[in-house]
């Protein structure tokens, strides 16, 4: 671990002195990617300043239990730098795990009704005003960029992008066959149905080189349509775009201008071909799995919101918490960061495994 902290003070000082260069300082692109290095190391560095000071004392007051006047102090001291010690150790060792690259940014999130017809498109939209609710206590901002209403409420399919400060960090977990089990409101004899929806999470892929040909995008247009399939629109604002290599189909027509819709749709396909590498890259790095949440198949049950109980179960760390009407009013945090120590924990686990 020194050797490891050693080396990115070594990198945060030469990236300090590659900063005041007359030539980075006129080149605004350099200068910003050199001062975001610079700031992703900062808290290690100052963090492992403060562990060697520790040490440093540490090793004074040891030195001080041999001098009689001084040993009561010297071993209260002792006792306390040891604490102290441990606690930056620790911090430390949290710091040094590899960062998802993704964590700062904006998503992309699909909702979709799955199994269960009417009920799971019910189920659709309470999981989307779910996240709205969120994303409003974190002062995220939503933006719908396609919906598809349900005959009875809810939604069949929704995509929109929701803004904000690491938005990916916490919303990531998210992503899977998310379960409910509750009377619908058609249900006659008063029986509990079981349905499903699907959550999908995409990190936004505007600052990453995804090449897309003009030549391999099927643009059509047409008229907006509401629930039911009826026109909402007079002109031929709604945008699909289809990605002919891999068959990617990405829809927009939130918007009245159909130059909007093709930005929101090009927007979505970026998303989404970038979610596509991500995958790939998941699944090469087969090994890992271990050391990551669930198994990473977007088809696995995550999660299940019964009603009855007022019960909310996430099964990949068997969190439960009984208070399913606060989550369902936005108050994830509970589940969320029990995802996020559990994630940190087979993390942690997997680097001292690769160190060793």
């Amino acid at each position: 671990m020194i050797n490891r902290l050693e080396a990115i003070v070594t990198k945060y000082n030469e990236l300090a002195e590659e900063l005041v260069k007359p030539e980075v300082l006129n080149d605004f692109n350099t200068l910003k990617k050199l001062s975001k290095e610079q700031s992703d190391l900062k808290e290690i560095v100052e963090v492992y300043n403060e562990y060697k000071k520790v040490l440093d004392d540490l090793k004074q007051a040891k030195e001080m239990e041999n001098d009689s006047e001084l040993k009561d102090f010297a071993l209260e001291e002792v006792e306390r730098l040891t604490i102290e010690e441990e606690r930056l150790k620790k911090e430390l060792e949290i710091l040094l795990v590899p960062k998802d690259e993704n964590d700062g940014k904006n998503v992309i999130m699909e909702i979709r009704g799955a199994a269960g017809g009417d009920e799971a498109n019910i189920f659709a939209g309470d999981l989307f005003r779910m996240y709205s609710y969120y994303a409003d206590k974190n002062g995220w901002k939503i933006e719908v960029m396609h919906e598809i209403e349900g005959t009875s409420g809810g939604y069949s399919q929704i995509e929109y992008m929701v803004k904000g400060d690491n938005v990916y960090s916490k919303l990531k977990y998210e992503s899977g066959s998310h379960r409910v089990q509750r009377i619908p409101a058609t249900e006659t004899q008063g029986r509990v149905h079981t349905s499903t929806a699907t959550v999908l999470v995409m990190p936004e892929a505007e600052d990453v080189n995804i090449d897309i040909k003009e030549s391999d995008l099927k643009i059509d247009v047409y008229h907006s349509s509401g629930a039911g399939g009826q026109s909402v629109n007079t002109s031929n604002s709604a945008v699909r775009i289809t990605h002919v290599p891999t068959g990617v189909v990405v829809t927009c027509q939130t918007e009245r201008s159909q130059l909007k819709n093709k930005e929101n749709a090009m927007r979505m396909l970026k998303a989404k071909l970038y979610d596509s590498l991500l995958q790939e890259q998941e699944k090469e790095l087969g090994s890992e799995r271990k050391n990551k949440i669930g198994t990473g198949d977007r088809s696995e049950k995550i999660r299940t919101y019964n009603y009855p109980q007022n019960r909310v179960t996430d099964h990949r760390t068997n969190f439960s918490i009984m208070e399913l009407d606060r989550v369902m009013n936005g108050n994830l945090d509970p589940i969320i960061d029990s995802l996020i120590t559990e994630d940190l924990k087979l993390k942690l686990a997997g680097t001292k495994e690769n160190n060793d």
